[in-house]
């Protein structure tokens, strides 16, 4: 969460080092706890619409499943730096891992949509501190010379997770069922645990009181909430003619409102606002929450359309999807090298528009794409990612006075993870709107329909057979269409959110990456 996440368990004396095969196998333990976390955000994608008909919901209300797991992270995520302080960091950490665990369970066992996603909900709220950390504790258990290994490995987890999830969230749909995306991480839990109390018992985490800004909390949680259930329910609701919808966005806007004012003149806030007067972070932060809602809605709707309109099974849209990590493992250890010789906006530069690019390629995809044409995109767009993160997250580090690091990067975890969600809301209501817009559009001009009808009825099918399968026709290639369509608009909104970097100044020469991100 912070940029020096020794920090981050506030007032902690410090620990004797680890060393040998104790030191790697906590180092092992606690990546594999980051890991599974980051594996829970993406492993869910591939699988919504079979959890949509195993709870007897439209695919659109599945998304749910996604964005109540963003939300309720992007709430936990400020206050994960006054709860290492009260309750001290170890604590945090092993109270978070048990509610993961218990909340997955509950998952699992759910057998309607409103379970599902109250305890969706829980999931992300114990899920979300334990990124932050697991970062302190690595840094406190790893010599200094050693922390930027330490830091390495927990990056790794950060990259490899989004590609194992697709495939092992695709794998466990097809071949066992829904619930085991979500039971598949009580053993890993429990392991995780045992090598946690068994490894890093000794290491101290003092209490230091704080206060917590209570109001500040509640206006967040309200604001927060009533903005995602009016994207969530304003697809099955009509929108603004509903009531329902009128009066949650009312909430939202007031709460908000209420949220900035509160916040800014708050002695100890939840959220440090402060921190947008300076043009580096908030020029960073903007261009990264752009990027980054708009990356992760693609991540969203690609795996539903393969699976709807192409016929792929979760497990084939999970290996297409998992390829936008390879080139992300393989590019990201020289970005920084990258970094000492080059202006790092120019980096972010060139990989959001890179990312840009990758989405405009989607615009030639159609119902005879192959394989390798769904898969090229999300290949070559993990350089771009790899040229995105870590200078975005250097540039904003770096414009924050040292005290504010650990706010500012709460921060922009919590706006990178909001983002997530809303673009999911919107990206899905959009794509949903297109495809029957264009599917409109095609029957209208649909050439030798008749023609067709009598030829698939000389096949064996009756006349109203044949109007079903022309209509489905229809469906698949006006989904096709709009999908291309709405890769266009996100390529325009990456291109914005490369531009918006230039707001930055340009960062100090030869800064170095920020270990803490």
């Amino acid at each position: 969460m912070a940029s020096k996440p020794a920090t981050a368990g506030g007032g902690e004396s410090a620990d004797k080092p680890m060393t040998g095969a104790k030191l790697i196998l906590a180092g092992f333990v606690l990546a594999m706890a980051n890991f599974i976390v980051v594996l829970d955000t993406t492993i869910a994608n591939v699988s919504v619409p079979h959890i949509a008909g195993g709870l007897a919901v439209a695919t659109s209300s599945g998304t749910w499943v996604i964005t109540s797991y963003a939300v309720a992270e992007a709430i936990c995520v400020p206050l994960t730096g006054w709860l290492s302080k009260r309750f001290g960091t170890l604590r945090v950490f092993m109270f978070s891992l048990v509610g993961f665990g218990v909340f997955s369970t509950l998952c699992g066992l759910s057998h309607t949509l409103p379970m599902l996603v109250v305890f969706r909900l829980g999931q992300g709220f114990c899920g979300g501190p334990l990124m932050p950390l697991t970062q302190t504790l690595l840094v406190r258990i790893f010599p200094k010379e050693m922390q930027p290994k330490a830091m390495a490995l927990w990056a790794m987890t950060v990259v490899t997770a989004p590609i194992a999830g697709p495939i092992l969230g695709g794998y466990i749909s097809d071949n066992w069922s829904w619930e085991w995306i979500f039971f598949i991480n009580v053993p890993i839990v429990v392991l995780i645990f045992i090598g946690v109390f068994a490894l890093l018992r000794g290491v101290k985490t003092p209490i230091e009181k704080q206060p917590i800004d209570k109001i500040g909390l509640a206006l967040l949680i309200v604001w927060v909430g009533s903005f995602q259930m009016m994207l969530d329910l304003g697809r099955d609701d009509d929108w603004f003619s509903s009531p329902i919808i009128v009066a949650l966005a009312c909430i939202a806007v007031v709460f908000f409102i209420a949220f900035i004012i509160w916040e800014l003149g708050e002695e100890n806030p939840v959220v440090d606002l402060a921190v947008f007067r300076h043009r580096g972070f908030s020029a960073a932060t903007l261009s990264l929450t752009i990027a980054f809602g708009t990356y992760f809605a693609s991540i969203v709707i690609i795996p539903q359309w393969l699976q709807s309109s192409m016929g792929y099974t979760a497990t084939e849209a999970g290996r297409a999807m998992a390829f936008s990590g390879v080139l992300a493992v393989v590019a990201s250890p020289f970005v920084p090298k990258l970094m000492q010789k080059f202006d790092a906006r120019l980096l972010v530069f060139v990989g959001v528009s890179w990312i840009a690019v990758c989405a405009l390629m989607r615009m030639t995809w159609s119902t005879e794409s192959t394989f390798w044409t769904i898969a090229t995109p999300q290949l070559l767009q993990g350089v771009g990612v790899s040229l995105m993160i870590v200078p975005l997250t250097t540039i904003s580090m770096s414009a924050v006075l040292p005290r504010e690091t650990a706010s500012a990067a709460g921060i922009a975890s919590f706006g990178r993870t909001l983002a997530g969600a809303i673009a999911t809301a919107i990206v899905t209501t959009v794509w949903g709107d297109m495809s029957r817009a264009r599917t409109a559009d095609l029957s209208g001009i649909l050439n030798n329909a008749q023609m067709t009808s009598q030829t698939l009825q000389a096949q064996g099918l009756s006349a109203e057979q044949a109007r079903g399968t022309i209509a489905q026709m229809v469906e698949t290639q006006g989904s096709a269409v709009a999908t291309g369509e709405l890769f266009v608009a996100c390529a325009i909104a990456l291109f914005l959110a490369a531009t918006t970097i230039w707001l930055a100044p340009r960062p100090p020469k030869n800064i170095k990456p920020s270990a803490g991100h």
